[in-house]
């Protein structure tokens, strides 16, 4: 299927200036939001306990925080509501007194007298597990970039790879700026998230960087902008199929999926759309910024060429006995 059936290439490239400026504004504006609100660290992170409680009738917020302000286990706990107004999460601080004892059974006693209730869920992080979890979840992205830039110098060239780790950047600098302007929880979902987009941006940027790959080796006297532009043109109709599609379930998991996703559907639909758009107006243009002589590129690789058949030549000489 095609939605775009193109007898000319688009002219991608001379929308590049405009594109990248609309970039650098939007990470500097997320990195801006970062530096001034913060990423909200969930339990994973930040430590903590976490106990689900759910209702039968409307949870009775203000009187929960009355009960629980008589025990020191809640000092400071938070009290909101969980997708629903029948079920609210209690979060608090974890301390090394409050694991000796039953946090749910604690819970349950302490909110006696609210109603009929069940408690759903109780998750408890320590600290020093906490801090490693986050540790590791940064190495994790570090070392998932690092893996991506030398396969890509492999399988392509250096300013290939260069310009799709800068497209990787850009993306998880945006959603991470979209995580904090709303204030989400950053937990291991965000983080399979964040994973997910690196995978799903870089793959965007594969198929355009092999079809303009394609264009250098069939084209020896063509500006690379326009073998740019008619690589981009030819996958735009399989783009727009794969990022639509994706899209919708991503959204149908947003808007039915519950709050337990919600975090994970958010940073996701954010991803997928700064993902689609990187792979076009900031790996491309960057890869034309950083030069690739065409010309140059064919010269080598008829050098090469001569090269293996001189190899060949002389291997089979010497299976024939003629040196």
């Amino acid at each position: 299927m095609e939605f775009f059936r193109q007898t000319s290439a688009m002219n991608f490239m001379g929308k590049s200036k405009i594109a990248m400026i609309l970039s650098i504004i939007m990470v500097l504006s997320s990195l801006a939001i970062l530096s001034l609100k913060g990423l909200n660290y969930g339990v994973d992170f930040a430590g903590g306990t976490i106990v689900q409680v759910k209702y039968k009738g409307d949870a009775p917020i203000d009187m929960m925080r009355e009960k629980l302000s008589t025990n020191q286990i809640f000092e400071g706990a938070s009290i909101t509501e969980f997708g629903s107004a029948d079920e609210v999460v209690i979060r608090m601080r974890t301390t090394s007194s409050d694991v000796v004892v039953d946090v749910g059974d604690v819970t349950k006693a302490a909110l006696v007298g609210t109603g009929e209730f069940e408690i759903r869920r109780v998750d408890i992080v320590g600290p020093k597990v906490g801090s490693e979890l986050k540790e590791k979840g940064l190495m994790s992205l570090i070392l998932a970039v690092a893996g991506i830039l030398i396969y890509v110098a492999f399988r392509f060239e250096w300013r290939f790879a260069l310009s799709s780790v800068l497209a990787l950047v850009h993306d998880v600098s945006i959603a991470l700026g979209a995580i904090a302007l709303v204030g989400l929880e950053v937990n291991l979902d965000v983080l399979a998230a964040l994973l997910t987009i690196l995978g799903y941006s870089l793959n965007d940027t594969i198929i355009v960087f092999d079809r303009i790959r394609e264009g250098i080796t069939n084209t020896r006297d063509g500006e690379f902008g326009d073998i740019i532009n008619e690589s981009i043109t030819s996958t735009l109709s399989r783009t727009t199929l794969t990022s639509l599609t994706t899209l919708f379930v991503v959204f149908t998991l947003f808007i039915w999926g519950g709050e337990i996703i919600h975090a994970f559907a958010f940073t996701l639909l954010v991803g997928i759309v700064v993902g689609t758009y990187s792979s076009i107006f900031v790996a491309s243009p960057t890869l034309l910024t950083l030069g690739f002589d065409v010309k140059k590129y064919h010269v080598n690789l008829s050098a090469k060429a001569a090269r293996e058949a001189e190899k060949e030549r002389m291997r089979s000489q010497f299976e024939s006995g003629v040196m």
